[in-house]
């Protein structure tokens, strides 16, 4: 099937804009606020989705209900040989806000070392620990107020659980009487240890990207926002992007970009997008019938992703987060938005490395006093604590590639679980410290026997094949357009793909590496450094960029 433009596309009004932005994820939403801020850009956002204003976007506890819906890209990826053939279900958010409409919430940037091997990746300071704090700080309306970490009156409203659960609190005693240190603030000076989560909401309910962003910048009368806008092509004239190709409303429509087009749709969809728009490996473009317009190697390789196995234990008494989903649980959230719905489930978590000597942690654990199996294909049903054991260093690497030059498909993903067995050895490690944790008081007063993997599979060779039956996603894809300089990279250190003028790509596909955390931060960090690139605006002399 060719790639070839059809009839003469039908334009909507005001068919020219100085900036187009395609998707309204977390990336998108802060390049719609940032840049429409200066009234001479004019700039066209455009979602593939439709709008946030649903009851379950703002339940925080609610966040899987939207899952598998229209509101959901509800990709699955290609047959993972590490784990026994399984294909994984990867939620994307298909709406206003992107999956930081649909996400569990959390508040981590990662370590220092992460945006340090930035640095170093891209031979560029300014993606430095230390230089990109202060965009991380300008993001920030942290509720415990602003010190040298932390920022106040920022879009982003950060603040602590507003009613967390028991065994969350007593998920993170045990860790410490395990021999974990204490940890109030994961994105303090130092990450490791144990404590509870901070969570992007804003008195209990679900404060998005779109919340944080959008909102305030609705009114602009040089901000334009189209929602059911599949884009299908960026356009390409004379080695310059020049445009967007996007289906809306059953029809073929054309949008011109005179400064620059920037892609935003994250680690799956940007590029797919490059791709369908000529941008990419050759050989692969030409196998599923695209014109190659520019060949860039990198396009859609180096795809990451934290995967996780969940350890769960049924309880020997209490209520655990199912229950709450009842009229009490409703009646305290719509009165004073606190209670059991206001949980981002998974409200505790720790940090530890799987084995002396590492620089840093490499596992993540997210404590959930609920039962989180199989990726929440359906409702839990019993009262039960979960213990997940995330990678945060991996090792493995995967890809994203088109099954067909028609962008109404699907493309194929495929992350590449524990082809590195130094994934798979690490895991394992985490199963045995998350049992180590749940036989600790006073968490172990509260479970029963451990249900998965279960109490059978003793030994690290059983738990090795137990890890590869039950490895799930935590829903963290990057990396896919990474930032760099070399030949493989698909993006420079200002966030332009390399070979073309007017294009940018700004999301998490354009992590270097994944950052030891949840990505939500690093990628609205990510935007808001784009858009000073964009506008030239910086919020720090030392964050003016390399020419």
């Amino acid at each position: 099937m060719s790639a070839a433009p059809g009839p003469a596309a039908e334009e909507e009004d005001g068919g020219e804009f100085d900036v187009v932005v395609v998707g309204a994820g977390s990336a998108g939403c802060v390049l719609a606020g940032r840049l429409s801020e200066d009234p001479a850009l004019r700039v066209l956002l455009l979602e593939a989705g439709g709008s946030d204003d649903v009851l379950e976007v703002q339940v925080p506890a609610a966040l899987y209900k939207l899952w598998r819906t229209r509101r959901d890209w509800n990709y699955t990826t290609e047959p993972q040989p590490g784990l026994g053939g399984r294909r994984l279900f990867w939620p994307r958010g298909k709406l206003l806000g992107g999956s930081s409409s649909i996400n569990a919430m959390i508040y981590v940037r990662g370590a220092r070392c992460d945006y340090d091997e930035w640095a170093e990746l891209t031979g560029d300071p300014c993606w430095s620990s230390e230089n990109v704090l202060p965009l991380f700080r300008r993001t920030e309306d942290n509720a415990r107020g602003a010190d040298a970490s932390h920022g106040a009156g920022g879009p982003l409203r950060v603040e602590d659980p507003r009613s967390p659960h028991p065994w969350s609190r007593a998920a993170v005693q045990a860790a410490v009487a395990a021999g974990h240190p204490r940890n109030d603030d994961f994105n303090g000076p130092r990450q490791e240890g144990a404590g509870l989560y901070q969570l992007t909401q804003r008195r209990g309910r679900r404060w998005s990207a779109a919340d944080a962003y959008l909102r305030p910048a609705e009114g602009r009368p040089n901000l334009t926002v189209r929602t059911g806008a599949l884009a299908t092509r960026v356009l390409v004239s004379a080695g310059r992007a020049t445009g967007v190709e996007y289906r809306r409303g059953g029809r073929r429509h054309t949008v011109a970009a005179a400064a620059e087009v920037v892609l935003a749709g994250g680690a799956v969809n940007s590029p797919q997008l490059l791709m369908l728009s000529g941008i990419g490996p050759a050989a692969h473009l030409r196998e599923v019938g695209v014109d190659v317009v520019h060949d860039l190697p990198g396009v859609g390789s180096g795809l990451q992703d934290h995967p996780l196995v969940p350890v769960i234990w049924p309880t020997r008494s209490g209520r655990s987060l199912f229950r709450g989903e009842s009229p009490w649980g409703y009646a305290r959230w719509f009165a004073a938005r606190r209670g059991p719905l206001s949980s981002n489930l998974a409200e505790a978590g720790l940090f530890s490395r799987s084995r002396p000597g590492l620089p840093a942690p490499d596992l993540q654990f997210h404590f959930l006093p609920v039962e989180f199996w199989r990726q929440a294909e359906a409702d839990p049903h019993v009262d039960a604590f979960t213990a997940a054991a995330t990678l945060v260093r991996v090792h493995s690497r995967g890809t994203v590639r088109l099954r067909s030059a028609d962008p109404t498909w699907a493309p194929a993903i495929d992350p590449g679980y524990l082809t590195d067995e130094r994934d798979l050895d690490a895991l394992v490690c985490g199963v045995e410290q998350a049992r180590e944790i749940a036989a600790t008081p006073p968490l172990a007063a509260v479970l029963g026997e451990e249900r998965s993997p279960g109490p059978a599979v003793p030994t690290a060779e059983g738990l090795r094949r137990a890890v590869r039956d039950t490895v799930e996603s935590l829903y963290h894809p990057a990396s896919s357009c990474r930032m760099g300089v070399d030949d493989d990279a698909v993006v420079d250190p200002r966030l332009r793909v390399h070979g073309l003028d007017g294009l940018r790509v700004v999301d998490a596909s354009v992590l270097p590496t994944l950052v030891r955390g949840n990505t939500h931060a690093p990628t609205l960090m990510v935007a808001e450094r784009a858009a000073d690139l964009i506008t030239g605006r910086t919020v720090d002399p030392r964050l003016s960029g390399t020419a």
